[in-house]
């Protein structure tokens, strides 16, 4: 089997979550979101926030995207605009 490695847009910095993540969330589906996220797969964001993300390719801008667990749960990679670190919350850890 040959493994697919999708180009990264932007490093990540340090990688934190929240302990409700980290519980609610299998490590599975967060380290398929975070290859999403830094390939430019913002996930479920809507059309403005996807334009910002894009955006912040370019301009060094904050980077949100959304996605959702195997199970449904929705959860939340946010990378800081100096890439010092990427966050991975659930919308109520915000």
């Amino acid at each position: 089997m040959r493994t697919v490695i999708p180009e990264t847009k932007f490093p990540f910095g340090k990688i934190v979550a929240t302990p409700t993540a980290l519980a609610a969330i299998p490590n599975i589906d967060i380290l398929q979101a975070l290859a999403r996220h830094q390939s430019g797969d913002w996930g479920d964001v809507c059309p403005e926030d996807r334009a910002a993300d894009d955006q912040a390719l370019v301009d060094g801008s904050r980077i949100f995207s959304v996605y959702h667990a195997a199970d449904g749960t929705k959860f939340w990679i946010i990378t800081e605009w100096d890439r010092s670190a990427t966050t991975i919350l659930l919308p109520e850890d915000y």
